[in-house]
């Protein structure tokens, strides 16, 4: 039972679609052995995938030798060149207080 304090937390957005009837009946019978709703299961199942898709999209992905070759690059950079230089002592006194 509810209590007085407790807020349901309203969803504002509808996502409608249409599918063919095989794949309703597939998605109704993966919901209730889920035990959820067919809403209830979309939704799931489509946060996960789109976590799923995201999380490989935030990674780098290296082959053995160019990870070698990047964190070796981090351990020992190399020497500035002159333009590098020269841009960061223009910038020090442009943005010198």
């Amino acid at each position: 039972m509810r209590t007085a304090t407790a807020k349901k937390v309203l969803a504002d957005d509808r996502i409608v679609s249409r599918v063919p009837h095989s794949n309703r009946t597939i998605i109704e019978k993966a919901a209730a052995v889920y035990g959820a709703t067919i809403n209830q299961f979309m939704i799931q199942a489509a946060l996960d995938k789109a976590n799923q898709i995201l999380a490989q999209e935030e990674q780098l992905r290296l082959s053995e030798r160019d990870a070698r070759l990047f964190l070796d690059a981090l351990d020992n950079p190399p020497a500035p060149v002159d333009t590098l230089v020269k841009a960061l002592q223009k910038h020090a006194q442009l943005v010198a207080c």
